[in-house]
């Protein structure tokens, strides 16, 4: 059986991001492995001199957690991108990952197509917008295939999102795991 990849890319180690995947990551355990951005840091594109231009291996920051987190994706058979909305938009640690895969796939095209063949799930922790996480969201799917996408607000389970109690809601925790319930 192949692995289920888990990213959240929130900051906060317990927040609601973080214990949305620590309950999936518990519920399929050893077939899940579990990246969260809250005990890592990938350096953002732009403090370079475009090294990954002539070659990916010249990127001074490939030694980050960046070519690990995108070949365990195309390694997978399922990635699920946990990503907090901030200001309407997805996080700076999807933005720096989202910039940074260009490195992992340059004049690497093969790898590309693998990663856009990996099924994807994306479930978004807001309380506002759409549109703009479903466009930057298109760019880990192959074309012409729509995000598969599940939009929790905090709001409509009766929590405050800063608490990271979301998945303390019932209820917000069986819309997880029915969103995930074709992974098995």
């Amino acid at each position: 059986m192949q692995k289920i990849c888990l990213i959240s890319f929130s900051s906060r180690p317990n927040g609601n991001c973080g214990r949305t995947a620590g309950m999936l990551h518990q519920k399929y355990g050893e077939r899940s492995v579990l990246y969260d951005f809250s005990t890592f840091t990938i350096t953002p594109c732009g403090r370079c001199g475009y090294e990954c231009f002539q070659a990916r291996e010249d990127c001074p920051y490939c030694n980050d957690p960046e070519y690990a987190v995108c070949s365990a994706i195309a390694g997978s058979g399922l990635a699920c991108f946990i990503v907090p909305n901030y200001c309407d938009y997805p996080c700076a640690n999807f933005f720096a990952f989202n910039e940074r895969s260009q490195c992992y796939f340059q004049h690497h095209p093969a790898l590309l197509t693998q990663y856009l063949s990996v099924k994807k799930k994306f479930i978004v922790i807001s309380n506002t917008g759409r549109e703009n996480f479903i466009t930057a969201f298109r760019y880990h799917v192959a074309e012409g295939v729509e995000p598969d996408i599940l939009f929790l607000s905090a709001k409509r389970f009766h929590k405050t999102s800063i608490r990271g109690d979301l998945m303390d809601a019932p209820e917000a925790r069986a819309a997880v795991l029915q969103f995930m319930s074709s992974v098995g």
